[in-house]
């Protein structure tokens, strides 16, 4: 069984390797991510805010020796894709807090700015580019709990990672000119913030989706490959702003990207119904990376506490990543 931190903790030891009390999982953002040395650390906050009708998501990330920054936009009336990426040699420049939601995170290129920013509401994200300007305010709504959990691979080699969804979003995206509309109850906002120190060669697998059904508000959070033989995983539901941990590793079974996937374990049996790919390779010198990130709608049934709850029409994506980073 996974072990439930409820007071505060650093990620590491005064050495730089991870305090074995600091593993387990928390409902609020606990963990400080004190992290020392340099050449495996990885720290990025990404989000994604999704209506019906479109998709931005943006990410700041250090991973010492660069800085990756991304500002990616999605029409998919027309599948038109913007995306606005800067690689910044030595990660010149990123401001990331140690603690969640502990101060503001910042980006700052020729080609981008990003600005993620906390307040008494949640998150303030504003996004600039020469083509997307987008001021979205992120809510979290009063008792809301969010799934942060650490994953040791090793004494050496772990992860602290923060999944938050079924977050309402509201605020103004426009991209050329025009104004794209952020529906009240229909446009929900992602977090996945991590901190680190990553082997080199990884692949995994993610799940989210935020949405109203039958009177409940359903975040499926589901996660794969990556932390098996850990004892930990990042797989939790989220229902009306309560989260209900899963221990278990979940099956995945998906074949071509745009085909049905199926997740399935003791209290999960959903199936992603993909209308979108966002397919992404990056190969600059030591980094190689590979994501199939598609979006669409899930259908099926979760259990939280005992009850079971259809999940038919949320939206949001499942996705596939192989990073030699």
């Amino acid at each position: 069984m996974e072990r439930e931190i409820t007071s505060p903790v650093d990620l590491c030891l005064p050495d730089g390797t991870l305090n074995r009390e600091a593993v387990g999982w928390t409902r609020h953002p606990l963990h400080r991510a004190n992290l020392r040395g340099w050449g495996r650390s990885k720290r990025w906050e990404y989000w994604c805010v999704q209506a019906p009708d479109w998709a931005l998501s943006v990410t700041i990330s250090h991973i010492d020796y660069l800085a990756l920054h991304q500002v990616w936009f999605v029409d998919f009336t027309t599948g038109e894709q913007i995306d606005t990426g800067a690689i910044v040699p030595l990660a010149r420049g990123p401001v990331l807090p140690d603690r969640s939601g502990g101060g503001p995170a910042r980006a700052r290129t020729k080609k981008l700015a990003i600005d993620l920013v906390p307040n008494t509401e949640g998150v303030r994200l504003v996004a600039r580019t020469d083509r997307v300007d987008a001021d979205v305010q992120i809510t979290r709504p009063a008792g809301h709990e969010s799934m942060a959990v650490v994953i040791p691979w090793s004494d050496k080699r772990f992860q602290y990672t923060e999944k938050d969804n079924t977050l309402p979003a509201s605020g103004r995206v426009v991209v050329d000119g025009r104004d794209y509309p952020l529906p009240d109850g229909q446009t929900w906002a992602v977090l996945d913030h991590g901190r680190g120190k990553w082997p080199y060669d990884t692949t995994w697998n993610w799940g989210s989706a935020s949405g109203e059904v039958s009177g409940h508000v359903i975040g499926l959070q589901f996660g794969g490959k990556w932390t098996v033989g850990t004892g930990m995983t990042e797989n939790a539901l989220c229902i009306d702003g309560r989260v209900s941990k899963i221990s278990q590793e979940l099956e995945w079974t998906y074949g071509s990207w745009l085909e049905p996937w199926t997740v399935r374990g003791d209290d999960v049996d959903v199936t992603f119904h993909p209308g979108f790919e966002r397919a992404t390779k990056t190969n600059v010198g030591v980094i190689f990376t590979e994501v199939h990130q598609c979006f669409g709608h899930w259908t099926g049934t979760v259990r939280a506490d005992g009850v079971d709850y259809p999940v038919d029409g949320v939206r949001g994506f499942a996705e596939e990543a192989q990073m030699r980073w």
